[in-house]
């Protein structure tokens, strides 16, 4: 029991102390740095777009993704873990990219989840996704728009439609396989409640809490481990 005491002291300050301290000044940094092109354009030519009509574009925004801010931290984080979080956030592609990267590194070493062996693993694999993905995204941007102009107009199309689902149906049967009794609930809840066309900030929280609720369930009936 000491040991293990120790160990979570050690664990504390080694890793989640340094994480936590880091994450909040760069992500501080980033929400600063973002409002730098609207600060060039009021300074050098004088643009500021009026009040009333920016906070309507956001309650835009807001209606379709505020959702996301409370749906993603909740539910990625017993994957991503804390570096992982922040990490992920900065950088973007969560659920195409770094959960998926998260995930397989964990499967790959085989760490049992939610426990710190597997958010470091899963840490270093997201910081391996970030490296490989700038690199990929920097190729993309010079190669990948001069290849798509060689592609016939239908082959081209559908790239531009079907590779984001394509990507994230990937993502699901990744995580189906893990647990395929959930998997059609996961499925049911959210193209139910698209048939009624409920708010989609609803579909996205009910998606989520639906299917965490009923793995709560299946868990405590001993349906699934």
């Amino acid at each position: 029991m000491a040991a293990e005491q120790i160990n979570e002291q050690k664990y504390h300050e080694v890793w989640t102390k340094p994480v936590i301290r880091m994450g909040i000044w760069t992500m501080l940094i980033a929400c600063i740095l973002s409002f730098v092109p609207l600060v060039y354009l009021y300074m050098v030519h004088g643009i500021l777009p009026p009040f009333g009509p920016a906070l309507a574009a956001w309650g835009l925004v807001a209606s379709v993704f505020g959702a996301f801010y409370i749906v993603e931290p909740i539910s990625y984080y017993p994957i991503l873990g804390l570096a992982g979080t922040y990490i992920s956030f900065l950088s973007g592609n969560i659920s195409n990219l770094r959960l998926p990267c998260s995930a397989m590194a964990q499967e790959v070493v085989g760490v049992e989840e939610g426990t710190k062996q597997a958010e470091i693993i899963g840490t270093m694999g997201i910081i391996g996704s970030v490296i490989t993905n700038l690199i990929g995204v920097t190729l993309a941007a010079f190669v990948g728009f001069w290849l798509i102009g060689l592609f016939p107009a239908f082959v081209a199309d559908a790239f531009r439609k079907y590779t984001a689902p394509a990507i994230f149906g990937a993502v699901f049967g990744q995580f189906a396989m893990r647990q395929p009794k959930l998997a059609p609930f996961a499925l049911a809840i959210p193209l139910g409640l698209l048939y009624i066309k409920a708010p989609i900030w609803l579909v996205i929280l009910a998606a989520v809490f639906g299917t965490i609720a009923i793995s709560r369930i299946f868990y405590k009936a001993k349906i699934i481990h």
